[in-house]
């Protein structure tokens, strides 16, 4: 009987840590404007880690969706309405709005099928695509330390950048930000040649119930070179129907116009960065939300960025 006792707590043990999810914490770094002098943008984004799948999404965005489903959940919910009668965005316990960012979308992995997904939100609709082109690192001999970890350096050309990374083998995650993958450890470093894009590595953190993000059965599936056009005649349908939930597009600081379209670049953010990447110092872990949010009484100011994380959709 105490054996069986044993085994059955040691299950549960391991079906939590099954559960649970690695989050991987790195502090991003942006240059929203190459042609006039602009400081670098800063906000965190976020690696999550959950059995053979991984999501990459920033803080923001992941704060923001997590507000937004409490608030679809709720019955009656209470929103109070601006001048222009739109839904007004949301604040933080603290007082403080929740930031524009310049990663308005996420990224699922599937590490059993090896699918990269883009996803994006139109309104209540989801638009997405698999990527389709393959990671073909050049590893160096080359290591260096960082953040207390041996790290070791490949290149890579990927959406008209040339872009570095710096892997550590000792952490057993095949993957990093954004779509990047593929190397012998996590990527702990990445940057672009002309230093427009950098993702530093922060900590890691476990959260038995982390607030995810997934595709949904009815989202329309399109391809890297058509994401344009399908997003677009998405949201022509939803006006067309007058669909009452397209108003929320008012959480999104790009109006939904998603990742590749600034000046006719691939892979441009609308949002923009945010000032303070820290959110007020403290992990947002995401969790199952219970406390309903206050709603503010100030816009969302956007940022803008006229340069896109892929420059071109061809390489």
């Amino acid at each position: 009987m105490r054996k069986i006792f044993i085994l059955m707590m040691l299950f549960s043990f391991f079906g939590k840590m099954m559960s649970q999810t690695e989050r991987y914490i790195y502090q991003t770094e942006v240059n929203p404007d190459t042609i006039n002098l602009v400081d670098m943008k800063m906000e965190r984004t976020f690696l999550d880690v959950k059995n053979n799948q991984s999501l990459f999404i920033s803080e923001s965005k992941l704060l923001r969706d997590s507000l937004v489903a409490v608030l679809k959940s709720q019955t009656n919910p209470d929103i109070k309405k601006s001048k222009k009668d739109k839904p007004e965005f949301p604040k933080l316990a603290n007082g403080k709005s929740i930031q524009p960012t310049f990663f308005e979308y996420f990224i699922k992995k599937n590490n059993e099928d090896k699918t990269v997904s883009l996803v994006e939100s139109i309104g209540s609709k989801q638009v997405y695509y698999q990527e389709d082109r393959k990671m073909n690192w050049n590893i160096s001999d080359q290591v260096s330390n960082f953040n207390g970890y041996k790290a070791q350096k490949a290149t890579m050309s990927f959406g008209g950048r040339i872009w570095t990374a710096w892997f550590a083998p000792d952490i057993k995650v095949y993957d990093g930000p954004y779509k990047f993958s593929g190397l012998p450890g996590l990527i702990v470093k990445l940057e672009d040649e002309k230093g427009d894009y950098k993702f530093n590595f922060l900590k890691k953190i476990s959260i038995p119930n982390s607030f995810s993000e997934d595709i949904r059965p009815d989202a329309r599936k399109s391809t890297r070179i058509n994401f344009q056009g399908d997003k677009a005649s998405v949201k022509m349908e939803m006006v067309k129907n007058k669909d009452p939930e397209i108003n929320l597009d008012n959480f999104n600081p790009g109006g939904g116009r998603g990742m590749h379209q600034r000046n006719g670049g691939f892979g441009g953010q609308p949002g923009g960065g945010i000032p303070n990447g820290d959110m007020g110092g403290q992990d947002m872990q995401m969790g199952n939300p219970t406390q309903n949010p206050t709603p503010s009484n100030g816009n969302v100011m956007n940022f803008g960025n006229t340069n896109p994380i892929e420059l071109s959709n061809r390489q």
